[in-house]
């Protein structure tokens, strides 16, 4: 019975809509690859869960390069959604994803509410997925490309397509880019979503003034990185406090004081985007960091952290 006296009495154990987490921290979509590409950095066994690069029903090549820029604490993307496509992420991402112990959650895009559903049921047929986050920040072709993510009705509309044609736990995952972020949570939570995850990039440029060019070809970009996170953090506050459904904070952290202030916040559970590019342990770090903290304050559950900032009258 020794073995059981090296094990911390912490339990880092949340339940977001229905995915069992042994810990609270992910890896953001579209900063982690397919999984396997970090594998050598970090323990993938080890994390809470995984969001797999953004899936579309036919592969994508992306924007034309530059699609990344340096920003003063942060970067700027404009990749364009580049993936493998759902047959490609079926037959050759799937298998890998399968073989390690953490939750694999696929992150899916399309152009119309249809696209949505179709991928929803189809990844709803295969092992091996524990649940879907849903990219709403994406333009609906059907509706001169406003984005899902802007308009309540509309992410409304493709929440409830997929929680019809999926029976996996389904998180929204919304854009930061909207005047009021508690309304498009509470739409989307009137949708049936289970979870909601925020905040996508927002959105920035930058300009290269010799040449007098936008740096990316795409002339704009999703900001993120440090520089987001109090807003990140703001934003996920409001939205905690407006909807009864767990909230996974996204935008800046990278380190274990971050993602407690995120888990404070209101968050059930956080995810690490920029940092796996300057920092690929960042995941293990965290979750050994939480534990210390825990510990250092005689707390025995994770769960007690959650929404437990005091915002009473400062003195």
């Amino acid at each position: 019975m020794d073995h059981l006296n090296n094990q911390s009495p912490v339990d880092l154990a949340v339940n977001i809509g229905g995915i069992q987490l042994a810990n609270p921290v992910m890896t953001a979509s579209g900063t982690f690859g397919y999984g396997r590409e970090f594998a050598q950095f970090v323990n993938l066994d080890a994390i809470g869960g995984i969001v797999v690069k953004g899936i579309s029903i036919e592969p994508r090549a992306g924007n034309p390069p530059q699609r990344i820029v340096e920003t003063p604490c942060g970067m700027l993307n404009a990749i364009g959604l580049e993936n493998v496509g759902l047959e490609r992420f079926i037959a050759q991402k799937l298998p890998y994803l399968r073989s390690i112990k953490c939750r694999v959650v696929v992150n899916i895009l399309g152009d119309s509410v249809e696209e949505y559903a179709y991928l929803a049921e189809k990844l709803s047929e295969h092992a091996g997925i524990d649940g879907l986050e849903v990219n709403i920040s994406c333009p609906n072709v059907k509706k001169g490309g406003v984005a899902f993510g802007t308009n309540p009705a509309m992410a409304q509309a493709v929440t409830e397509a997929v929680k019809k044609h999926s029976t996996l736990p389904v998180i929204v995952k919304l854009s930061p880019n909207v005047t009021d972020i508690a309304a498009m949570a509470k739409a989307v939570e009137a949708g049936g979503a289970d979870a909601i995850s925020l905040i996508n990039t927002l959105i920035g440029m930058a300009i290269d003034i010799d040449k007098r060019r936008p740096r990316l070809a795409n002339i704009i970009g999703g900001l993120s990185g440090p520089a987001i996170k109090p807003i990140a953090l703001r934003m996920v506050w409001q939205v905690a406090n407006a909807v009864s459904i767990p909230v996974i904070g996204i935008g800046g952290i990278g380190t274990t004081e971050d993602a407690l202030e995120f888990l404070i916040a209101g968050a059930t559970a956080v995810q690490i985007g920029t940092a796996n590019f300057y920092d690929p342990g960042a995941a293990d770090t965290i979750i050994s960091g939480l534990t210390t903290y825990l510990e250092q304050h005689n707390e025995t559950s994770l769960i007690n952290l959650i929404g437990s900032l005091d915002t009473g009258v400062l003195s």
